[in-house]
């Protein structure tokens, strides 16, 4: 194969989402002549099948859960049902805009953007449509694809994973959801916006369960009252279909019964057939193993985003992509502090946190150096406007810095930047106690959460 390159690319990037395409635009910011190689569009999984069009659609239930609850607010409306053609322009609008600009951005930034399959055939090429394109260096980032469990056959009939989900054309009645973590609860809490009935089979004894048992537990709460039901601490046996459409067996014995199963037990990394065990990349169960810097044992060639064993989200992949392209600029670069990430599940009410759990950080400091607070939303003027209930939980280390903060209630995931920072910068909570939030807002929760961690609570009562 001949190269179609003039000279060999500083970096060649095989995959075009999160992680390949800020790899990208950082690296051509930097100088560095890039090559990203997709074989679908850029953007990838996060902006075509997962970030943007689930939240699109978790809006859309959240303006239908108005509509139905306006009188609440005095206001008189009705809520006369679902167009899911018009649900679903509305989305792909969305998308559409972020696409376009995506494209503008490569396109100025002067990187060389091939459409097509790539397959890594040297630690310093990929082959893709008939072409060879060597690089000093090559960034793995083939992203993921959704899971199924052996033995379980997913026909996008009545057997559906996350891509069918987001295409399919009608409100289903009522589907059983296999899996109960943030795929799960996401569509779960958009179903039931849209009037479907919805259980969730999640074998593990919580949902979200990577999150503070607390939030959990909260979220939990929420679910039951909105009439989402879900079966815990069973898992899957077998799904057959019915006249109708499925029946769900547990090895419990319990079965339930839905016009849909969807299967939303995570996401697998996608490097199968793609040359990188042949060109002596170390793999496990299909990740590509990597060091805090991105780097693979093969001197030439890095990896990112789901394609390696790190937190599966988008804003990682991304984070992960600067990383690369700013090691390989031969810039001084800080390795990923993954606990001090923050992670959100877009449900309502939204799960938001960042930092360790308090059960994580027990394990860590010691059970009796670990101090804890629950701030109820109650007691939050902007919460009580809009009608949401929750709780803010701070972890510290006694007399120490805030570890952990775990959040529950609407829009939660737009306070999880400040507690990002109270993490990532090791704030006491007396230090976060001085600093002023607006009010009435709903970020003034976490500042009075901090107070009263600092021992001088005002809007608070045990």
């Amino acid at each position: 194969m001949a190269n179609d390159a003039s000279t060999v690319f500083d970096l060649v990037i095989l995959g075009g989402g999160s992680g390949g395409y800020a790899a990208a635009l950082r690296a051509s910011q930097l100088g560095l002549d890039v090559a990203l190689i997709e074989k679908d569009k850029v953007g990838g999984t996060c902006l075509h099948y997962g970030c943007i069009p689930t939240k699109a659609l978790l809006h859309a239930g959240e303006v239908a859960d108005s509509a139905r609850e306006s009188a609440g607010f005095g206001v008189k409306a009705t809520f006369e049902g679902i167009d899911m053609p018009a649900v679903h322009k509305y989305k792909d609008g969305v998308i559409s805009g972020l696409y376009k600009g995506l494209q503008g951005l490569i396109a100025s930034r002067k990187i060389t953007y091939v459409e097509g399959e790539g397959r890594l055939s040297s630690p310093t090429s990929v082959d893709v449509n008939g072409q060879r394109y060597e690089g000093r260096h090559v960034l793995l980032a083939t992203g993921s694809v959704p899971k199924s469990i052996p033995g379980l056959e997913i026909d996008g009939n009545r057997i559906i994973n996350s891509d069918h989900a987001l295409k399919l054309d009608r409100v289903p009645q009522s589907v059983v959801i296999l899996g109960g973590g943030v795929i799960g609860c996401e569509f779960a809490s958009a179903w039931k916006s849209f009037g479907a009935e919805v259980t969730i089979v999640e074998g593990l004894p919580h949902l979200v369960p990577a999150e503070d048992e607390n939030s959990s537990k909260l979220l939990e709460r929420a679910f039951r009252k909105r009439g989402i039901k879900f079966s815990l601490g069973s898992f899957f046996e077998k799904a057959e279909y019915t006249d109708n459409g499925v029946k769900v067996s547990l090895a419990n014995g319990k079965e339930y019964e839905a016009e849909l199963l969807l299967v939303a037990i995570g996401r697998g990394p996608v490097s199968q057939g793609l040359g990188y065990e042949e060109a002596g990349v170390n793999m496990d169960r299909g990740y590509v193993l990597v060091d805090e810097y991105c780097r693979t044992n093969v001197p030439t060639v890095s990896a990112v985003g789901d394609l390696i064993p790190t937190l599966q989200l988008a804003h990682v992949g991304f984070a992960e992509g600067i990383l690369v392209a700013e090691r390989l600029a031969g810039m001084d670069v800080v390795p990923i502090d993954y606990d001090g990430v923050p992670r959100v599940t877009y449900s309502h009410p939204e799960v938001a946190s960042v930092g360790l759990t308090e059960a994580r950080a027990k394990e860590i400091h010691g059970a009796d150096k670990v101090v804890t607070l629950k701030y109820n939303l109650g007691g939050n003027g902007k919460s009580k406007i809009l009608k949401t209930q929750g709780e803010i939980k701070l972890v510290q280390v006694r007399d120490g810095a805030v570890v952990g903060v775990h959040m529950v209630g609407d829009r939660m995931g737009e306070q999880v930047g400040e507690a990002q920072l109270v993490y990532n910068w090791e704030a006491l909570p007396a230090e976060v106690a001085q600093l002023l939030h607006a009010h009435p807002t709903q970020n003034e929760a976490l500042g009075e959460a901090h107070l009263a961690l600092a021992g001088k609570p005002l809007h608070s009562h045990d």
